[in-house]
């Protein structure tokens, strides 16, 4: 996320902030009910936000993560398609190998 995007967002949830308390003022509500309750929204989606936050960072699913997982993929995939046949028929046979020596040995 780039500098200007953290702004922009910043300043984003100060205008839903005051657009919140003038729809509130509007729907009745007294000014100091109306700032009690645009708090009280805004304080909420900070600690939804923050709960999202938690949960992808907790399952590895950031987006840096996913890239780099993607990058790997990719290398991964690029490498096998540029193995000629014999290359592949090799290590498939290493693959089985292992497999068979994995399954042996518990």
């Amino acid at each position: 996320m780039r500098r200007i995007d953290a702004i922009g967002i910043a300043f984003g949830v100060f205008a839903a902030g005051g657009i919140i308390y003038l729809l509130l003022q509007l729907a009745g509500l007294d000014s100091l009910e109306a700032g009690i309750w645009s708090q009280a929204v805004l304080v909420g989606g900070l600690f939804g936000w923050l709960l999202t936050y938690l949960f992808r960072a907790g399952t590895k699913k950031m987006t840096y993560n996913q890239q780099v997982k993607d990058y790997k993929d990719a290398v991964l995939q690029k490498r096998l398609e540029e193995m000629t046949p014999d290359e592949l028929a090799q290590l498939q046979a290493e693959i089985e190998k292992e497999q068979q020596s994995e399954a042996t040995d518990r």
